[in-house]
């Protein structure tokens, strides 16, 4: 029987079958032995063969796409965030906590890689003063420049609830973020019958607590939505990414990759060679100097052995 993974508990996932039904499955020890490297080797997300009489997930289908990140604890080992996605929704805050430009780099760099299109949403635009409304615009530019969707949102306001929902409607969408960026808060609108656990900024780091703890699948909530559902996923801080050369990370960077067209030398890893036309496009500002620091900092995950194998 074949059915849809909507959650993962870490030791039990819940599967969806064809009428309806939610059956908590278990995995046999020989997917440990296969050679994955994840902490979870099945995700939320995946259609599995299942075993019905003994509740015991049997294969996994091939994934069309995923978001992954380096495992928090175990950092020789990466964890699948969702697979099989239509698009990801990344939560950004400017301010209350702060998002980096860093870890929105790594975020959409992943998400490149393996074809996942994003959309950034900037939340909480209701607490920003004007230097940090002006903050936001600034990064939107930046952002929509390069080709990503940005929304201005606040979480509790109709408005930009519509905007979302529309956004929404036939696709399977991932959200993640820091914790505290109001992640939950947005979700709540669009699952019917479930809230998830919020909670407020830690007062003495002005960051978020982790109220999420799995990740899970909902269907949203609407007249017509129809397969359109919503994966909510634990709170991040860190990103770490994934089998990457140094000459492949340019390639997730749109406008490095752009650039890179015209540099002198094809191997070109655009830190000091001539003739480069990266190095050229930063200091003339066509490239923004924080997505440039963001690429080299990736290229040093490679240099101190951080990339690890997603399988």
């Amino acid at each position: 029987m074949k059915g849809l993974v909507v959650r993962n508990t870490g030791s039990w996932y819940t599967v969806l079958v064809d009428d309806d039904q939610l059956l908590d499955c278990k995995i046999k020890g020989a997917f440990r032995l296969k050679g994955i490297r994840s902490t979870n080797p099945v995700a939320v997300g995946d259609w599995v063969e299942i075993d019905a009489d003994e509740l015991f997930i049997t294969d996994i289908c091939d994934r069309r796409n995923y978001i992954i990140r380096k495992s928090i604890n175990l950092s020789k080992q990466s964890q699948i965030i969702a697979s099989n996605v239509d698009q990801a929704f990344l939560l950004v805050t400017v301010s209350h906590p702060q998002t980096s430009t860093t870890f929105i780099d790594r975020f959409l760099a992943s998400a490149e890689a393996y074809r996942v299109a994003v959309v950034l949403l900037f939340n909480k635009t209701d607490l920003l003063n004007e230097d940090e409304l002006f903050r936001q615009g600034e990064l939107m530019k930046l952002y929509s420049g390069i080709g990503y969707e940005c929304l201005a949102i606040t979480a509790t306001e109709a408005s930009s609830l519509i905007q979302v929902q529309t956004l929404l409607y036939g696709k399977v969408s991932v959200f993640s973020g820091h914790s505290g960026v109001g992640k939950s808060t947005l979700l709540n609108h669009f699952i019917a019958g479930h809230q998830q656990k919020t909670a407020p900024l830690s007062e003495a780091h002005d960051q978020g607590m982790h109220t999420t703890t799995f990740s899970e699948m909902f269907r949203v909530n609407g007249v017509d939505m129809g397969k359109s559902f919503v994966i909510d996923t634990p709170g991040i801080r860190g990103f770490g990414t994934f089998d990457f050369e140094p000459e492949e990370v340019g390639h997730y960077f749109r406008e490095i990759f752009l650039e890179s067209t015209h540099c002198r030398f094809s191997n070109c890893t655009h830190t000091h060679e001539p003739g480069c036309a990266v190095l050229c496009a930063v200091e003339e500002g066509k490239i923004a100097m924080s997505r440039y620091q963001s690429y080299l900092s990736m290229l040093g995950d490679k240099e101190e052995n951080r990339y690890r194998a997603a399988y």
